[in-house]
């Protein structure tokens, strides 16, 4: 395989293992697990993130149907007393609904579950789930395609200067160029959309995506500075490749945005 061939390779294996990380690290992935009750093993995959109107519909595949229970939830974060209700059965299901949040407001709920005289109540720490509005598809994929692309380019211009190969400039420009747009221009539409502001990094907040986004943006600032007058300056590119790798490696939507219902009341 020729250079150019293996570096490529090795960019698109930095970019799968960068979206694999934000896609299993992030607070909104599916809380997955088992729990037992009365000899019955359940699995269970429980919701983290509601988008658009109406309540979040949570279940549970239950075949047996000597299994019932209920399901308690509260705002959070806050010290509301939890509110209990029963889960009703659809075939193989067991379900309930939690009602509608403002975007940014989170529910808190756990399942207790019970067969004759055997109960069990899950996850031990409630699952906390995040409301938001809906996002179009027509901006949302947009984004995604741009920052998944941002990452690519980052990583085959590091590894384009590190290997001293000519393009490392225009891999470089071409890096800066998609970052900003993903994260400059269709993110802040993403935000709004989904929660109202445009922006909660600083110096207006400490949003740590927002934050992360700016860090590599101006990682890619300085090194397009260096790169002025025509120099190759390969190691601001590699920093720059690096410090966006080590800013995005924070999971996604880590700390984000939530109404705080403790200073609510």
């Amino acid at each position: 395989m020729k250079r150019p061939g293996a570096l490529w390779a090795l960019a698109f294996l930095a970019t799968l293992v960068f979206a694999l990380w934000q896609r299993w690290t992030g607070p909104t992935y599916p809380l997955r697990g088992s729990v037992a009750v009365g000899g019955t093993v359940i699995r269970y995959s429980l919701a983290r993130s509601h988008e658009g109107e109406g309540g979040q519909r949570v279940s549970l595949v239950v075949p047996d149907t000597a299994v019932g229970g209920a399901i308690d939830w509260r705002r959070s974060p806050s010290a509301d007393p939890w509110t209990t209700v029963a889960l009703e059965r659809s075939g193989d299901t067991l379900a309930a609904t939690l009602p509608h949040q403002p975007p940014a407001g989170k529910l808190a709920y756990r399942f207790t579950l019970r067969r004759g005289a055997a109960t069990a109540t899950f996850p031990a720490r409630p699952v906390v789930t995040r409301f938001k509005g809906a996002v179009p598809r027509a901006l949302l994929v947009p984004h995604i395609t741009l920052m998944v692309l941002a990452m690519l380019l980052t990583a085959r211009a590091a590894l384009s200067a590190w290997a001293r190969e000519r393009l490392s400039r225009r891999f470089a420009v071409a890096a800066a160029l998609v970052l900003f747009a993903g994260g400059f221009v269709l993110g802040p539409c993403v935000l709004h959309y989904a929660f109202g502001p445009w922006w909660e990094g600083v110096p207006i907040g400490w949003d740590p995506t927002d934050n992360k986004t700016l860090i590599a943006g101006l990682a890619w600032l300085w090194a397009l500075w260096r790169m002025r007058g025509g120099r190759e300056a390969r190691g601001a590119i590699i920093a720059a490749g690096i410090i966006t790798y080590a800013a995005f490696a924070i999971p996604h939507s880590l700390f984000g945005n939530q109404i705080d219902w403790r200073a609510r009341g």
